[in-house]
Parts: C-alpha cells; sequence; structure tokens
C-alpha cells in the first residue's frame, strides 16, 4: 500500500510541475523595435512608485478581484490613466457596463495601447499593456458592444481616474 501511495503522490507531482508550464502566465510583451519602452525602470523602482497590488498587477502580469476596483462603476466624465506612467489610456465615453466586475471599454485612444499573446492557464487570449511603460493591464476580447466589437476589460488597480 505505501508503494501504491508513493507511486500516486509522485505521479501527482510530476504532473503538476509539467502542468505548471501552462498554468503560470506566459504572455510574451512586445516593446518598441530596440525592445525599450519609453519608460523603464528597475523592479525596485517600480516598487517605490507603486501600491503592492498595482506592483502585481502592472509588473507581474496579475490579475486584482473581480468587483474589488472603484472604477469598475465609475461613470464620471473623464480619461482613464496608466497608474505607472499616467499615459492617458481610455475615455469615459467608452466605458460600458460589461458585467464582469473589471472596468471594460469598447476602445482605447489611439497609440496608447500594445498587445501581445497571452497563453496562460490553458488558454490564449490577448493580453493589453501600455505602450509607453508596458504595464500589464489586462485582456481584450470579441465579445464588446459596437462600434467595435471589443471588451477591453481592464485590472481597475491598474489605472487612475482623472475627471474632466
Amino acid at each position: 500500500m505505501k508503494r501504491r501511495y508513493f507511486l500516486e503522490a509522485g505521479g501527482v507531482i510530476l504532473g503538476t510541475a509539467w502542468l505548471s508550464q501552462y498554468l503560470i502566465g506566459k504572455s510574451q510583451v512586445i516593446a518598441t523595435a530596440s525592445n525599450e519602452f519609453e519608460i523603464t525602470k528597475t523592479e525596485e523602482e517600480w516598487r517605490e512608485i507603486l501600491t503592492p497590488e498595482q506592483f502585481y498587477v502592472l509588473r507581474k502580469h496579475g490579475t486584482e478581484r473581480a468587483r474589488s476596483s472603484s472604477l469598475d462603476k465609475q461613470y464620471a466624465q473623464g480619461t482613464y490613466i496608466c497608474a505607472g506612467c499616467d499615459l492617458p489610456l481610455f475615455k469615459s465615453e467608452t466605458k460600458f457596463n460589461s458585467g464582469t466586475g473589471w472596468p471594460s471599454f469598447y476602445a482605447f485612444i489611439p497609440g496608447a495601447i500594445g498587445t501581445s499573446a497571452d497563453n496562460s492557464f490553458l488558454m490564449s487570449r490577448t493580453e493589453v499593456h501600455c505602450h509607453r511603460c508596458g504595464g500589464h493591464l489586462g485582456h481584450v476580447f470579441n465579445d464588446g458592444p459596437k462600434p467595435t466589437g471589443k471588451r477591453y476589460c481592464m485590472n481597475g488597480v491598474a489605472l487612475k481616474f482623472i475627471e474632466s
């Protein structure tokens, strides 16, 4: 019986190790032609200017808990900017209630974002990042409203709202 338990436990450990390559975030952010963003900082410099939650999302490609951001229900007129570098990303006119628990937009400010392939968690998605600092913002999906049909599902902690 002990040998069988040992073999089963070993199989679980090996299987987990093999699957971890697919479960751990594997996004590839494509920067500029020189492979650098306009704003670059060391990990320590980012930690100094970002909250722990912002650092986790923007620099480590994390995701905040759904319905945890006050920006999800923010509908005042203004601009949503990158929490890492203050680049304007989205206008309030393009925000809509997606029901997902994250701030969602159907369009971005031209030139503000970049995208990359995210093949984590056994699925293929399109990651959205800030064009200027490379910070992870969220993902874009093809189930949004007209006129674009896109849903830019953003982490609220990666954004700041500037009311106009």
